[in-house]
């Protein structure tokens, strides 16, 4: 038994019943909880279903299981009921980041501009009592800038001899635990190495953050609003990052879709609010995202800064070449007639097999690839943008790609907050702090041999 997107010929979920054609992994509504009935009573329960599942090659294993059962509205209306019942000693912070690929959704859904959604969800959070709110897009600088430096150094460092390219994105988890559980070697060697916008998220709030607060980490409730459900499988394995005394930079998941039911249900009145940020009483003044269709722009930022750091070009706008399909795409720099930058964007698993495959046969031609699981990116998660029946609703999709595009691009080398930050935080832009906090090794495992086999 396998779900539809499953890479092997076995799924090790097992937990399918003859009469269900998809498996949660549950978890008790607030409602079966007897001490935590109240306002939230009437709220949906989140569930994790097979058919959600992008990357599971035995990717959820028992201790992983009772891990992800958590990741739902449950684990966060808990901690909501403690505050209000319990001495408030124990009480914890609660913060949510919001990821930018999650408030076209939100603005598409209730008919808001885009400005409108992001007060309008912030208020509500903060009515359910959610202390502060965040968004992640500062988080995406860092992990930008890191990739960029990173891409660079490989850049002038490859040989026949020493193969550091191509360097391939690591901010999709559902990618990267697809490479590191299935692919292994020789495929996760070529990750970059810069943390995803989500782990950043997690230092940034429970380690500088806290310091700010003066709050030991483990007095901080972590949750992210984000459009997929492996943001939740990310988070379980999201280690314990320099700095946090052991405590999880990501506490909880919560999809985009999940936030939805909740606030459709809660019948809560809601007074719009300005989304915080980590420097004292500021507030966000606009929406930004980055130069990405759909994704958080790892391919155009990168290639903006190779192209100037590595050839003295400057490149304002950025040319795709549509490939194989819509979801893969070409962009190239040439100089004296010579191409010497070939990058791609490769977007669902049908292109990811691709590209895997000419890599391993040692004819792959790109220098860098955004590698992302969902087609058509991050806007296309499956914890949004879903009919009834679990298919995607494409006029919304389509309505949500309007919006995003929309958004205003910030280039991340422009923003005065990280700068300061890498200062303040990380004692310099190239400090060991610095690659420790925001950088990761991946785990290679010894590949599938029928990996490759599966058609999609």
């Amino acid at each position: 038994m396998k779900c539809e997107r499953c890479t092997r010929k076995e799924c090790s979920k097992k937990t399918k019943t003859d009469d269900q054609e998809n498996v949660a992994i549950d978890a008790p509504s607030p409602v079966e909880e007897n001490e935590e009935k109240g306002e939230f009573h009437k709220l949906a329960d989140a569930k994790v279903y097979l058919s959600d599942c992008l990357a599971c090659d035995s990717c959820i294993t028992p201790e992983e299981g009772v891990q992800l059962s958590q990741q739902n509205a449950k684990d966060f209306f808990h901690v909501l009921h403690l505050n209000k019942k319990c001495d408030a000693s124990k009480h914890r912070v609660l913060v949510v980041s919001v990821c930018p690929q999650s408030l076209p959704y939100f603005a598409a859904k209730f008919n808001l501009s885009v400005t409108d959604a992001s007060r309008r969800l912030c208020g509500f959070l903060k009515s359910l009592g959610v202390h502060y709110v965040f968004d992640t897009a500062i988080a995406a600088d860092f992990s930008i800038l890191e990739s960029q430096k990173e891409f660079v150094r490989r850049y002038r460092q490859h040989s026949k001899e020493r193969r550091a390219l191509p360097m391939l994105t690591s901010a999709c988890p559902g990618w990267v635990r697809y490479a590191e559980r299935v692919l292994g070697h020789p495929v996760t060697p070529h990750l970059c190495t810069a943390k995803s916008p989500q782990q950043v998220m997690g230092s940034l709030v429970k380690d500088y953050f806290a310091r700010q607060k003066n709050l030991p980490p483990e007095k901080i409730f972590h949750i992210v609003v984000a459009p997929c459900y492996d943001k939740k499988l990310e988070a379980l394995g999201d280690g314990f990052s320099a700095g946090l005394h052991d405590a999880r930079g990501t506490d909880c998941v919560l999809t985009s879709g999940e936030v939805a039911q909740i606030m459709e249900q809660s019948g809560l009145p809601v007074r719009d609010a300005a989304v915080d940020t980590l420097f004292g009483d500021r507030k966000e003044a606009v929406v930004r995202r980055h130069d990405g269709a759909g994704s958080d722009g790892h391919l155009a930022h990168v290639f903006r800064h190779a192209a100037k750091e590595l050839f003295g070009e400057h490149v304002e706008e950025i040319a795709y070449r549509a490939l194989r399909n819509k979801d893969f795409h070409e962009v190239t720099l040439e100089k004296s007639g010579e191409v010497v930058l070939r990058f791609a964007a490769a977007y669902g698993f049908r292109n990811i097999q691709n590209i895997i495959l000419k890599l391993k046969k040692d004819k792959f031609p790109y220098h860098f690839v955004e590698v992302l699981a969902c087609p058509r990116g991050c806007l296309n998660g499956r914890g949004q943008a879903q009919t009834e029946d679990g298919h995607a609703d494409k006029a919304l999709l389509r309505q949500m790609e309007g919006i995003y595009s929309d958004i205003p691009v910030w280039a991340p080398e422009s923003s005065a907050h990280v700068q300061e930050l890498y200062q303040e935080w990380l004692e310099g832009t190239d400090s060991p702090r610095a690659q420790e906090v925001l950088h990761t090794t991946h785990q290679g495992l010894e590949p599938c041999a029928d990996t490759l086999d599966m058609k999609w």
